[in-house]
């Protein structure tokens, strides 16, 4: 009996080494998913870049912006000259908050009247956005203290009660912070990439299975035909899925498109070519079903955990985050959301459109240079 289990052991430790690819995916797996899930879950989010617009100019003004930097949760990126400025920094993402001290900001201070700011916050992510409101008015309550101990100091007066910080949060995008709002567009987007990448990379290992991509090369299609004929219902059926979220998004959550529906289509098209490529690629390099599963997860699995669809990516280590750079999720998913939540252009959104057509046209092309070659 033992001989017997034995024999068939060996058998199928025969068949796992005959199939490298397979036990490639199989050994890097854990390995990845405990590099990604250990460093991507952080529910702690900091270093938030920051826009100051400073009118005072004095003392007490620069001391309120460097107990924000010191304080961890912010990075100062950026100061603007107007509040326009402060709303287009917030608008592209180059800030995720912006901090504006009006001009009489420390005359009220000495004062001892309540010393108004205002923090611009992008509330499209909801979890960012509390974050920064909490964080700031804690900076604020710390300031508060040691700006009018200092200020009376120099006038030899006692520190008995006196004026305050104020901090007036204005929440824009998302006013409610609702979670749900900052999900459909990024669900949108993993749409579009799991429709496209996983039934083109099935549908040509399917046809390779079963014999009858050999029979469609014989015959007097061409190979961009063949590839055309081949892709282009599975990018109908996803933008077909597209359109339904957007529906279920606008009647039953009440989240509208903001900007343009136009632009949101051609740009969903342009990363349509980056999906597609690593589809086709992952279908010149698989031959099972099995194989083109494994390496369709092992693609899945970063992008949704390194673009910022779940979790903010200013809160992952720095090396994460340049990680998540080659990801073409990373890019739409700002597209996504500053067309949809944002309402705004191409011209605001061209620090995201940029990389995302370079490596969707490269990835294409790459791929489709494999697959005809490999049909030859």
């Amino acid at each position: 009996m033992l001989s017997r289990i034995s024999s068939i052991i060996r058998k199928e430790f025969i068949h796992v080494l005959r199939d490298p690819r397979t036990l490639a995916i199989v050994l890097a797996m854990p390995a990845l998913q405990l590099v990604l899930f250990g460093y991507a879950i952080n529910t702690v989010v900091d270093h938030l870049p920051v826009i100051v617009l400073d009118e005072a100019g004095d003392a007490r003004s620069r001391a309120f912006v460097a107990a924000f930097e010191n304080s961890g949760y912010f990075d100062l990126r950026d100061v603007a000259s107007s509040r326009e400025e402060v709303r287009q920094a917030v608008d592209s993402g180059r800030a995720k908050v912006g901090l504006v001290i009006p001009a009489d900001f420390g005359l009220q201070v000495l004062r001892r009247e309540p010393a108004m700011a205002q923090l611009v916050v992008d509330g499209s992510d909801p979890n960012v956005a509390q974050t920064a409101i909490f964080a700031a008015g804690m900076v604020a309550q710390v300031q508060s203290a040691d700006t009018l101990a200092n200020a009376l100091a120099r006038q030899g007066l006692a520190t008995s009660g006196g004026a305050t910080i104020e901090l007036r949060p204005v929440v824009l995008y998302n006013p409610s912070m609702l979670s749900v709002t900052f999900m459909i567009p990024g669900l949108i987007g993993l749409i579009l990439q799991f429709q496209t990448l996983i039934l083109t990379a099935f549908a040509i290992v399917r046809e390779r299975e079963k014999g009858t991509l050999e029979q469609l090369v014989v015959t007097p299609i061409k190979p961009w035909e063949l590839m055309a004929g081949k892709l282009l219902p599975y990018v109908a059926t996803a933008f077909l899925a597209v359109a339904v979220a957007l529906g279920v998004g606008r009647f039953w959550f009440g989240v509208e498109v903001q900007g343009s529906l136009l632009l949101l289509v051609a740009l969903s098209t342009l990363f349509l070519l980056s999906s597609l490529g690593v589809g086709l690629l992952i279908s010149t390099v698989s031959q099972t079903q099995t194989q083109a599963m494994q390496l369709a997860l092992f693609v899945m699995l970063p992008s949704v955990l390194l673009s910022g669809f779940m979790f903010p990516r200013e809160g992952m280590p720095w090396i994460i985050q340049q990680v998540g750079l080659a990801i073409p999720l990373t890019y739409f998913l700002q597209i996504l959301r500053g067309i949809i939540l944002k309402g705004v252009g191409v011209e605001v959104l061209f620090g995201n459109v940029l990389p995302l057509a370079m490596f969707g046209v490269v990835v294409f092309a790459l791929s489709a240079t494999r697959f005809n070659k490999r049909l030859g």
